[in-house]
């Protein structure tokens, strides 16, 4: 890795401010001695579990929280999700040896805008907070290769709801972007109560109690 890469201050925004949030004292050392020298990143606190890190996010508003997933008490994953509904705008990196695709996916789910393994270089961890840091969203390498897999193998939503009916799949798709009934009846030209009928259908097809149930089936298979 090149000096120049690490050291080169920020040319479009102030100081990145940094929260570090993990369990183990020697991997917060780590991250301190690495970060702490850079004109570009200021560290703004340490927390050794998801409560206090949600505490310390709140109170101190970071750019930027390192978020490791096991951690005593409440997990990294519910403090991520806490954190991002609360203050939309701090970016959650997830930080963590878990690479399994629940993990991944739960942390996109809570709301995380990055991924990266504990084994990953000086050089793509910098590259991922400051990409956060400018509002984009990157997850490293290895899982970035995981994600691929899991969209270029993932059935289509009709090979993966086949109880449903094509209008049927059409109105969970547009539950799963977010749309309300009356936005559902505008893009498809029915009716509110033919909204209703249909999602009292697909409810009981998919043998879900609710709306956000039903979304939460829908966005595992991909739609949305």
């Amino acid at each position: 890795m090149n000096k120049s890469d690490i050291q080169n201050p920020k040319s479009e925004i102030d100081a990145i401010h940094l929260l570090i949030a993990d369990d183990h004292t020697l991997f917060r050392d780590g991250l301190r001695a690495l970060f702490g020298s850079l004109p570009d990143i200021d560290i703004v606190g340490e927390a050794a579990d998801g409560e206090t890190a949600v505490a310390m996010a709140e109170e101190r508003q970071p750019d930027i929280v390192l978020m490791d997933i096991q951690m005593p008490g409440l997990n990294g994953i519910e403090a991520t999700r806490r954190i991002t509904a609360a203050s939309p705008h701090i970016g959650v990196i997830i930080v963590t040896m878990f690479e399994d695709d629940d993990s991944v996916f739960a942390a996109m789910r809570a709301g995380a805008r990055g991924y990266v393994l504990k084994g990953a270089g000086q050089e793509e961890m910098l590259r991922t907070i400051r990409a956060v840091a400018r509002g984009e969203a990157l997850f490293g390498p290895a899982i970035a290769a995981r994600l691929a897999t899991f969209f270029n193998h993932r059935q289509p939503a009709n090979a993966a709801f086949p109880e449903l009916t094509e209008r049927e799949i059409e109105v969970l798709h547009l539950l799963a972007q977010g749309k309300n009934n009356q936005e559902i009846a505008y893009r498809l030209v029915i009716t509110n109560k033919t909204v209703r009928n249909h999602l009292s259908n697909i409810f009981s097809k998919l043998h879900v109690a609710d709306r956000v149930q039903a979304i939460i089936r829908a966005r595992e298979a991909g739609m949305g």
